[in-house]
């Protein structure tokens, strides 16, 4: 299934329908008097959360939808029946934007949190709301009023606790292939993985986190470079990053400054995106090559006070201690308020 995070949709509320200008016609009852009935009110366009959606992409051509507008009322004080609402099923962590004025209404989280983004008109008052002593057959009703309009942007976010990020290539998807049953695509080219893949890891019966295998990152993606802005969103709302870098020296790339990179982007993107909590990972234990360099770079990572945790995704050797750790981080993240459901929704 194709994986899209992002659409504009128009969206428009139901009017609500008139109000009947009738009169009682019954027989033996010469002067009947005002007999119309209400309009019914418009059906409203509400967005809720379908759990079993993973993407937006039952919304991603552009399109105008519509809820049902309001009957008429009619004679015999018959009010007009309500027009349906549309509901329209996105999948949780879609953010709702106003698309003209950029305002965010609404963070669908959850299953049952409907949001309401365009509300239906009402329905016009039936003549018998007009009858007064001194005019007892009035020939007033009321129009029904116009549903709202609204153009929208919908952005998806992925809800993790953990966020797995690295230059492309590093072992991201091996990696979460290892430690949960999330099964990317594996290759040795760049770019590998395009969407986002999130996988449940389970420690021990009691303990798991949902990981987020996010695309590799390049300088230059807090401006764009790569899809580099919408990658990095899906960070955006998780607790904890673990940052895996190539140590084997194999592909020629330096991981400290690899790491630093890394950094630099997510600061330009978003300060509170870079304050968060990382755990630092060198990958692709189980080459000769990284086992030759590892004690070096682990020494350069402790002269900047950072532990350097090592893994092979391949072998599953490191993996079970690494995910016990992070496990540790996440559970001190909710401890603190900073879960991957609370977490900002910047950038």
């Amino acid at each position: 299934m194709k994986f899209v995070d992002e659409v504009m949709i128009r969206v428009e509320a139901g009017d609500g329908g008139n109000g009947c200008a009738s009169f009682r016609r019954e027989k033996y009852v010469p002067r009947g008097g005002p007999s119309g009935g209400d309009g019914g009110d418009g059906g409203s366009v509400v967005l809720t959360v379908d759990p079993g959606l993973a993407t937006l992409l039952d919304l991603a051509y552009p399109q105008t939808l519509r809820a049902g507008r309001g009957e008429h009322g009619r004679g015999k004080e018959q009010h007009g029946k309500r027009g349906a609402d549309l509901v329209l099923r996105v999948p949780a962590g879609t953010l709702v934007y106003d698309a003209d004025g950029g305002e965010l209404l609404g963070d669908l989280r959850a299953a049952g949190e409907p949001l309401v983004v365009a509300r239906g008109g009402r329905g016009g008052r039936g003549n018998v709301h007009f009858a007064t002593s001194t005019n007892q057959a009035p020939r007033r009703a009321e129009p029904g009023t116009p549903g709202a309009q609204r153009n929208l942007r919908l952005e998806l976010r992925v809800l993790a606790d953990a966020g797995l990020l690295g230059f492309p290539n590093v072992g991201k998807s091996t990696l979460i292939r290892a430690v949960s049953a999330a099964r990317p695509r594996v290759a040795d080219f760049p770019f590998t993985t395009l969407v986002p893949h999130l996988g449940v890891v389970r420690v021990d019966d009691d303990t798991s986190f949902v990981l987020a295998d996010v695309p590799g990152l390049i300088p230059g993606a807090h401006a764009g470079q790569g899809l580099g802005t919408r990658f990095l969103r899906h960070l955006a709302r998780t607790a904890v990053l673990v940052h895996l870098l190539d140590v084997s020296g194999l592909t020629g790339r330096d991981p400290v400054a690899d790491y630093d990179a890394i950094n630099r982007e997510l600061e330009l993107t978003s300060p509170r995106l870079a304050a968060k909590p990382q755990i630092v990972v060198a990958g692709k234990l189980d080459l000769a090559e990284t086992r030759a360099r590892l004690p070096a770079v682990r020494d350069a990572f402790a002269g900047r006070g950072i532990s350097l945790h090592a893994v092979s995704g391949a072998t599953g050797e490191g993996t079970a201690a690494l995910t016990s750790v992070v496990a540790e981080a996440v559970r001190r993240a909710r401890a603190s308020g900073e879960t991957a459901a609370a977490a900002a929704t910047a950038p």
